[in-house]
C-alpha cells in the first residue's frame, strides 16, 4: 500500500490583550479570586445588554493585518447555542457567517533532522479570524464530587485563528503556532502565555492514503503547550494508522492530550454534526470599519476603527526583526531564530553589543552558550537572569581588552550567576585570577630588550 498521509488543521483561540471584556466592562485578570471580576451581563441576567469592546476590535484588525487577511468592512455576530455550565447564557456570542477577517497566510520556519543550520520555511493559510466570547471555568472537586463554577473568564475577548490543513505532522503545527505566538507578542493584541490559558489549541488530524479523500479526522482539543502540541498530533497520527492498518475504523471524536502518559484519550463522541442553531445576534448592529477612501469627512474619529491607520502603524513583525540582527550584527539566521524565540533574549543581545567592545559575533557564542545554557538548566528566563546586561558586557570588555583570560572569564561568570551583586573586576581581585596586564608589560619590557640588542 501507499504511505499514509497525515493532514493537520488547527483552530487557535487567542485571549486580546484589554483591560475588560468584549462586551462588558468587567476587569480582566489571571488568577483573581473566583467569581471576584463578573458583571451583570457576564452572569446572563435578564435585561442586560451587550457593549462591543473597541480594543478587541482593533487587536483583531492589527493581527489580520500582520496575518496578510483581507479586512471585512462589514462583519456579523452570531449567537451559537450550546449547553454548558460555565456558560450561563446558554449561547456564545461568535463570527460564524461573516468574521471579522478572511483569507490570510502564515510564514514559518523548522529545522530539517534537528539542524538549526539547515531551515526550511513553510506557509499555512488562514481561513478566517473572528471575534467571540470565552467561558467560565468549571473545577472538578473529586473528593466531594462536585464542580464549581468560575465565571471570571466569560466574556473575555477571543480571536479564534482558524487555519487550513496544510501541515502535516507536530513539528509543523509547533512551528506555526511558536511563530503565532510571537507576533501576536510583538503586536500586543494577545499576551499569548499558554500556561495562563491566553493562548489554546485545538488539533484537527487524520491520515489518508495519496490520491484519495481526506479521512475521518479526530479534534484534540485545548492544548495549552507548544511541546504537547507535538506530542499529540503526531501520538494521533501515529494512533490512527495503527487503528486503519489492523482493519479498526477511526471516529469522528473529541479527544484531550493526557500529558503524563504521552497519548490522547477519548472526550465524546461526534455521532453528527452537532446543530448550535447559529443565528445572528439580535442585540449588536453589524460591525462596520472604514479605510482612507470610505471615511466619510464629517465622521469623528474617535468613534470609528480605521483600517489604514491601524496598517500604518503596525511593528516589526518577527520576520522582519530576524532579517535586520542578521544584517546589522552579522550573525547567522539560524541565530537569529533562537535570539526572538527566548522572550527577550534579542533584547539583552542588543543591550550587551550596545555596551561592549566585542564584535557581535562573539557576543553571540557567550549569549547562547553560557547565559542561555545557565537559564534553561536553572529553569529561568532572561527577565529573571542573575547576570544583567550591563555586568556581561563589563565582563567580555575585560576578555576582548586581554585583561584577562578566557578561562578566567569564564570563572568569573560562575561567579555572577550568584548574583551577589559584586562587578567582574571585583571578583577578579577578590579571586586572585592571573590579570593578563601584567604579563602584556613584560611582554613589552622583553620585546624593547630584543629591539635594543638589534639596534647595536
Amino acid at each position: 500500500l501507499a504511505p499514509w498521509v497525515p493532514v493537520v488543521g488547527l483552530e487557535i483561540h487567542a485571549q486580546i490583550s484589554s483591560n475588560s471584556k468584549l462586551f462588558s466592562g468587567s476587569q480582566v485578570q489571571f488568577a483573581a479570586p473566583p467569581n471576584s471580576l463578573v458583571s451583570f451581563f457576564d452572569a446572563s441576567l435578564p435585561g442586560t445588554l451587550p457593549v462591543l469592546n473597541r480594543r478587541c476590535v482593533e487587536a483583531a484588525v492589527m493581527t489580520g493585518l500582520a496575518l496578510n487577511c483581507s479586512i471585512n468592512k462589514k462583519s456579523l455576530f452570531d449567537r451559537k447555542h450550546y449547553f454548558y455550565a460555565d456558560l450561563p447564557a446558554g449561547y456564545q456570542i461568535t463570527q460564524q457567517r461573516v468574521p471579522i477577517a478572511v483569507n490570510g497566510s502564515l510564514s514559518y520556519s523548522l529545522c530539517i533532522d534537528n539542524k538549526m543550520s539547515q531551515m526550511v520555511t513553510k506557509t499555512v493559510r488562514i481561513k478566517q479570524i473572528q471575534l467571540e466570547q470565552d467561558s467560565g471555568k468549571s473545577l472538578h472537586d473529586d473528593t466531594r464530587s462536585q464542580t464549581l463554577v468560575d465565571l471570571n473568564r466569560a466574556g473575555v475577548g477571543l480571536m479564534e485563528v482558524v487555519m487550513e490543513p496544510d501541515m502535516c505532522c507536530g513539528e509543523e503545527a509547533a512551528a506555526a503556532v511558536r511563530e503565532l505566538q510571537l507576533i501576536l507578542q510583538t503586536l500586543g493584541s494577545s499576551q499569548a502565555v499558554m500556561a495562563e490559558g491566553q493562548l489554546r489549541v485545538d488539533a484537527n488530524v487524520s491520515v489518508h492514503h495519496p490520491g484519495e479523500p481526506y479521512g475521518v479526522r479526530t479534534e484534540v482539543k485545548n492544548i495549552n503547550s507548544i511541546r504537547f502540541l507535538a506530542k499529540a498530533i503526531d501520538y494521533e497520527i501515529q494512533r490512527q494508522i495503527e487503528e486503519l492498518e489492523n482493519g479498526g475504523t477511526i471516529l469522528n471524536e473529541t479527544r484531550a492530550f493526557d500529558s503524563k502518559l504521552g497519548c490522547t484519550v477519548p472526550m465524546r463522541d461526534k455521532e453528527g454534526k452537532q446543530d448550535y442553531r447559529f443565528m445572528p445576534e439580535p442585540n449588536l448592529p453589524p460591525l462596520i470599519l472604514y479605510d482612507a477612501k470610505s471615511l466619510p469627512a464629517n465622521m469623528n474619529h474617535q468613534q470609528v476603527i480605521n483600517i489604514d491607520w491601524i496598517h500604518e502603524r503596525l511593528p516589526d513583525l518577527p520576520s522582519v526583526k530576524r532579517k535586520k540582527l542578521v544584517e546589522q550584527y552579522g550573525i547567522l539566521p539560524e541565530h537569529s531564530f533562537t535570539l526572538l524565540n527566548e522572550d527577550g533574549l534579542g533584547e539583552f543581545f542588543e543591550s550587551v553589543v550596545k555596551q561592549t567592545q566585542m564584535k557581535p559575533k562573539k557576543v553571540i557564542g557567550w549569549i547562547l552558550k553560557d547565559l542561555l545554557s545557565y537559564l534553561k538548566q536553572h529553569s529561568l528566563t532572561v527577565k529573571e537572569s542573575p547576570v544583567s546586561s550591563f555586568l556581561l558586557a563589563d565582563l567580555l570588555n575585560l576578555l576582548e581588552k586581554k585583561e584577562i583570560s578566557s578561562t578566567a572569564a569564564k570563572q568569573v561568570l560562575a561567579e555572577l550567576w550568584k548574583g551577589e551583586g559584586k562587578t567582574p573586576l571585583e571578583i577578579v581581585k577578590e579571586q586572585k585570577l592571573e590579570l593578563l596586564q601584567d604579563q602584556k608589560e613584560l611582554e613589552q619590557i622583553c620585546q624593547a630588550v630584543i629591539d635594543g640588542h638589534e639596534n647595536e
